[in-house]
C-alpha cells in the first residue's frame, strides 16, 4: 500500500519539475541601440514550438532576454544569472550559510518610483536589489540583497500573524504525509477506493482562531480518479486532513462522510478525445482565425510592448501572475503621456458558504497563498491565444533558490472580433451621403492561473481611444460537495442546502470571487486627486420648464481616505475620476481618466466573521490610498493563516491625505455563484470586467485618424480541398 503511493508521489513530482524546469527556443532578440526611445521598434517574433532545454543543462542557453547578465528596464524581472548570484549570496550569509531556507519568493526589489521615470534608455540603471521572503525553523525571514554590492542590506524576521506563499515542496510534503498514514489509509479502503484511484488537493486553511496557531497548517481532501480525469466531481465527502508541514505530521483527521456516496464518473470527462453526451448535436462551427497579412502591428523589446498610441511595460510575477507598469499613450502632438505607473490583480478571494467541518475553512487567497504566476499553466495555441500571438515565459525561483521557467504564461496578440470603433452615417434626405465607420482593433495581454480546480483569465485590453479594460474570467470546475441525493425530490428539507444540485449525488457549493487590482494612476505625472462626480436629481423651478425634474452631475474632491471609500449603489450613481489638477485641457478642464465598474458584487459576510478579517478589501469596491511601495497586496504581504492584521482595510484606516497626491486606486471585481446544472462538469467561462476611460485626456476623440479597412487590404482566400 505505502509503495504504491510512494511510486504515485515520485510521478507526480517528476511531472511537476519537468513542467516547471523546461522551456521552449524563443526567437533570437534582435536588439536596440542606445539612442532608440525606450520601446524601440524592434519588430516582434513569434515564438513556435521548438526543441525544449533545461536551464540546468550545459550547453548553451537559449538567446531570451532572461538568460542575459544585464535587463533592458529597471523594471525587467531578475534574470537566471541574477537569481543564481542571489542564491549564491545567500549561501553565504551566515544566518543561513548552515541551513538553507525555504524560498517562498525572490523578486525583483522594484526601484524608486522617481528613480524609473527617470530613466531614459543608455542611462545607467539603478541598483538592482531582490526582495526574498525565506522560511526557516518557523520564521520569516524577509530579506533584501543587492545585487551590485554582492550582499545582503536588509534583513527582518517577521513578528506578526501570517506565513508566506505556499511552495510547491510545501504542499508536495503535506500530500507525502497524508498518503503515509496509517489511519487516513484505512478509512480510503473502508469507502472502496482502490489506493491507484486516489487523487489528493491540499487547500489552505484560512484563520479560525488560537488553536492552529504557531504552527503552519494544510488541509488535505481526496477524490477518486477512477474511470475519469476530472477527479473534481468525485470527491470522498467529510474526510480532512490537517497536517502540520514544518513539524511534518498529521495533527488531525476529521473523517464524518462514510455514508455518503462518492459520485460517480458518467458525463464528468471533460477532454476532447472522450465523447461526451453532446457529441453528435449541431450546430458545430468551423474553424476560424482572423488573418494578419503584413503582420502583427505591435513590437516587444525585452518586456516592453509598444502598439499603436501605446507604449507599456509588462512583467510576468510568480504572486500577481502580470504586471502592466508605465503605461503611456501617445496625444495629437506626439508627445507620450503617462496614463498609469503600476496595475496589476493584489489578491483574488474565494469564501465557500458551507459550515461544514469539511468546508467552513474555504476562504482561499488565492495570490497571496498560492500565487497566480506559480499556476499559470502553458497557454494552448489556437484556444487560449489566437494566431500570431506572442508568447512570454516566466522566470522564478524554486523553494530552493534555483531559476526555473514557466513556460508560454501570457500572450500578447491583437483582437478584432467585428466591433466598431465609430461611425456615423447620413440619409440621403439631408443631402449628404455619408457612410463613415471604422474598425476597433485592439491590443490584448492575456494570463491564465490554474489554481486548483478553478481557472483564471486575465486579460488587460488596450484600445486606441486610450481606454484600458481589465476582465476576469472564470473557468475550470466547482468545488463541489457529495450528497446522498440523486434529485430534488429525495430531499426532505431543501433549505439545509448550501448549494444546486448539479448532477446525481453532487451539489455546487455556493461561493463568491473577488479580485482586487492596485492600479497606481499617474495621470500626467504622479500628483492626482480623486472626485467622486454624483448624479443628483434637480426640481424645476415653477413655470421654468414642462420638465418636472432633471438631474445634474455634482463634483467632490476626497480630501482624505475616507472621503473615497466608495461602496458602488444602483440608486445613487455616480462616476469616480483620476485626474491631475495642475495639468489643464485647452478648455480648462482638468486631463483624468474615470474607472467605469461593469457587473460586480458586494461581501454579504459578517464584518467579523474571520474570512471577511482577512478579506477585509471587500468591504468596499472603490478605495484610494496614498503611494507606498510597502502596500502593494491588498490581503497584506504574508496572507497564509494571517489574522488580517496588514490588510487594504488597515492602512487605510489611518485616513491620509489623498488630494493632489501620488496616489493609488483600488477595485475590486467581484461575483457571486450560485452554481447551475450548466456548470457540470466543466464550467463555461463567466467574465467581468471594468475599465478605465480618459476624461478630459485629449482635446478630441483621439482615433479620428484611424483608417477603414478596405478589400484590396486583405488577402483573397478559399478553402482547401480536402
Amino acid at each position: 500500500m505505502e509503495k504504491s503511493y510512494c511510486f504515485k508521489f515520485i510521478i507526480i513530482i517528476s511531472i511537476a519539475v519537468f513542467i516547471f524546469a523546461y522551456s521552449r527556443y524563443p526567437p533570437e532578440n534582435l536588439g536596440c541601440s542606445t539612442s532608440t526611445p525606450p520601446w524601440c521598434t524592434t519588430k516582434t517574433h513569434r515564438k513556435t514550438n521548438l526543441r525544449s532545454t533545461s536551464i540546468f543543462d550545459s550547453g548553451k542557453p537559449n538567446s531570451n532576454h532572461y538568460f542575459a547578465d544585464t535587463p533592458l528596464h529597471p523594471l525587467d524581472p531578475l534574470t537566471i544569472p541574477e537569481i543564481n548570484k542571489v542564491r549564491s549570496i545567500l549561501t553565504g550569509y551566515e544566518p543561513f550559510s548552515l541551513t538553507f531556507p525555504s524560498i517562498n519568493s525572490l523578486s525583483l526589489d522594484e526601484p524608486e518610483k522617481i528613480q524609473v521615470v527617470g530613466w531614459k534608455t543608455g542611462d545607467p540603471f539603478p541598483p538592482r536589489r531582490a526582495s526574498v521572503i525565506a522560511f526557516l525553523s518557523g520564521q520569516t525571514h524577509l530579506v533584501t540583497v543587492d545585487l551590485g554590492l554582492g550582499l545582503v542590506t536588509d534583513h527582518v524576521v517577521n513578528t506578526r500573524s501570517g506565513y508566506p506563499m505556499l511552495t510547491n515542496d510545501d504542499l508536495a510534503t503535506a500530500l507525502q504525509l497524508t498518503y503515509s498514514n496509517l489511519e487516513f489509509n484505512k478509512s480510503i479502503l473502508a469507502r472502496g477506493v482502490d489506493l491507484n484511484d486516489l487523487a489528493c488537493i491540499p487547500p489552505s486553511s484560512g484563520w479560525f482562531g488560537p488553536d492552529e496557531e504557531g504552527k503552519r497548517i494544510v488541509k488535505v481532501q481526496c477524490f477518486s480518479n477512477q474511470d475519469t480525469p476530472n477527479f473534481y466531481m468525485r470527491p470522498i465527502e467529510g474526510l480532512t486532513i490537517t497536517v502540520d508541514i514544518d513539524k511534518k505530521e498529521v495533527i488531525k483527521i476529521t473523517d464524518t462522510g462514510r455514508g455518503i456516496p462518492i459520485p460517480k464518473a458518467a458525463h464528468t470527462d471533460y477532454t476532447y478525445t472522450t465523447k461526451s453526451p453532446f457529441y453528435d448535436m449541431d450546430p458545430m462551427t468551423n474553424p476560424m482565425s482572423m488573418e494578419q497579412p503584413k503582420g502583427t502591428s505591435f513590437t516587444i523589446n525585452g518586456d516592453t510592448v509598444k502598439w499603436a498610441n501605446w507604449v507599456f511595460h509588462l512583467k510576468p510575477d510568480i504572486r500577481a501572475g502580470m504586471i502592466i507598469s508605465q503605461a503611456m499613450i501617445q496625444a495629437e502632438d506626439g508627445e507620450y503621456r503617462s496614463v498609469m505607473y503600476k496595475g496589476f490583480a493584489s489578491e483574488l478571494f474565494v469564501p465557500y458558504m458551507d459550515p461544514d467541518q469539511s468546508w467552513y475553512f474555504k476562504s482561499y487567497m488565492d495570490a497571496g497563498e498560492f500565487g497566480l504566476g506559480a499556476n499559470a499553466m502553458a497557454l494552448v495555441e489556437l484556444n487560449d491565444c489566437p494566431r500570431y500571438s506572442y508568447y512570454m515565459d516566466g522566470v522564478f525561483a524554486s523553494a530552493d533558490g534555483r531559476p526555473i521557467i514557466q513556460p508560454n504564461m501570457i500572450c500578447i496578440f491583437e483582437r478584432y472580433a467585428g466591433d466598431i470603433g465609430w461611425r456615423h452615417s447620413e440619409i440621403p434626405l439631408m443631402g449628404f451621403d455619408i457612410r463613415e465607420s471604422r474598425p476597433k482593433v485592439t491590443l490584448v495581454a492575456r494570463m491564465v492561473a490554474s489554481v486548483g480546480n478553478y481557472d483564471y483569465i486575465f486579460d488587460w485590453e488596450f484600445q486606441t481611444d486610450g481606454l484600458i479594460r481589465i476582465k476576469v474570467g472564470l473557468s475550470g470546475m466547482l468545488m463541489v460537495k457529495a450528497t446522498p441525493y440523486e434529485n430534488i425530490y429525495n430531499i426532505s428539507n431543501t433549505n439545509d442546502m448550501t448549494g444546486t444540485l448539479v448532477s446525481e449525488n453532487v451539489i455546487g457549493v455556493v461561493h463568491d470571487h473577488f479580485i482586487s487590482f492596485h492600479l497606481d494612476m499617474d495621470i500626467d505625472g504622479a500628483n492626482n486627486s480623486f472626485a467622486e462626480v454624483n448624479l443628483v436629481k434637480e426640481e424645476t423651478l415653477s413655470r421654468q420648464s414642462p420638465r418636472k425634474s432633471y438631474i445634474k452631475a455634482k463634483r467632490k474632491i476626497a480630501k482624505t481616505e475616507d472621503d473615497a471609500k466608495i461602496k458602488l449603489k444602483l440608486y445613487d450613481p455616480s462616476e469616480f475620476h483620476v485626474f491631475n489638477p495642475s495639468r489643464i485641457s485647452r478648455l480648462g478642464n482638468p486631463t483624468g481618466y474615470k474607472i467605469v465598474p461593469s457587473g460586480t458584487a458586494a461581501s454579504l459576510l459578517d464584518l467579523d466573521d474571520p474570512p471577511q478579517i482577512r478579506g477585509a478589501f471587500t468591504n468596499n469596491q472603490i478605495w484610494v490610498t496614498p503611494h507606498n511601495k510597502s502596500e502593494q497586496w491588498a490581503g497584506g504581504l504574508l496572507v497564509s493563516q494571517s489574522k488580517g492584521e496588514d490588510t487594504l482595510a488597515t492602512w487605510s484606516a489611518r485616513n491620509r491625505d489623498i488630494e493632489n497626491k501620488d496616489i493609488v486606486l483600488w477595485y475590486t471585481l467581484g461575483f457571486h455563484h450560485i452554481p447551475c446544472q450548466e456548470d457540470f462538469p466543466v464550467m463555461p467561462t463567466v467574465s467581468s470586467s471594468f475599465e478605465l476611460k480618459p476624461v478630459n485626456f485629449f482635446d478630441r476623440n483621439p482615433i479620428m485618424g484611424v483608417k477603414p479597412i478596405f478589400q484590396k487590404d486583405l488577402p483573397v482566400c478559399s478553402v482547401a480541398s480536402s
